[in-house]
């Protein structure tokens, strides 16, 4: 059972997640694992006026907030994925972000963003690639798998991504990812 996208006209950012969690799908609201941190990063970056639960994932629409993941196969964790799921994910993705014309597309996971585009030397932030004509911002993986990151920093680096988003308008948004500049 997959995890369905939460997509709306006019949203200032899409995460995209790597895959639903087995919690995720089993009950059909995304991050919904104890110990995520996608909930508290969203609230604290800006994004929301306050700590949502994964049962209110419906109501990110009204903050210009939407999510979607590269693969709706849930699994235990991420690694459990092949490439090629990643590679037919990402193409996927290119088809929702050209029609939803997100301000901007923010992939929380940076191996999985590496793995999906064949971009081995991607960093974490504004990407020079666009998906769909929409500039990419790639963001820590939220997991509570991923040790890597403390609330501090996913706060401080979702935050820059909600700033950059906010500096876009929706219509002159470039396939560059400047504002006004040319395709």
């Amino acid at each position: 059972m997959g995890l369905g996208a939460i997509l709306a006209p006019g949203l200032r950012v899409l995460f995209v997640g790597i895959n639903p969690s087995l919690r995720s799908a089993e009950v059909g609201h995304h991050f919904a694992r104890p110990g995520n941190r996608f909930w508290a990063a969203v609230h604290d970056a800006g994004f929301t006026p306050r700590r949502l639960r994964p049962d209110e994932d419906g109501e990110l629409p009204a903050y210009g907030v939407g999510i979607t993941n590269f693969v709706s196969r849930p699994t235990r964790d991420a690694a459990q994925l092949g490439a090629a799921e990643l590679r037919a994910g990402a193409a996927e993705l290119e088809r929702v972000v050209a029609r939803w014309e997100p301000r901007l597309v923010a992939i929380v996971g940076l191996v999985a963003y590496r793995t999906a585009f064949a971009r081995p030397r991607a960093v974490m932030g504004l990407q020079n690639e666009a998906i769909g004509g929409r500039p990419v911002w790639v963001l820590p993986n939220p997991s509570g798998l991923n040790a890597h990151y403390k609330p501090v920093d996913f706060a401080r680096l979702y935050a820059e991504a909600r700033a950059y988003a906010d500096s876009l308008s929706d219509a002159s948004t470039s396939a560059s990812g400047e504002p006004g500049g040319a395709v």
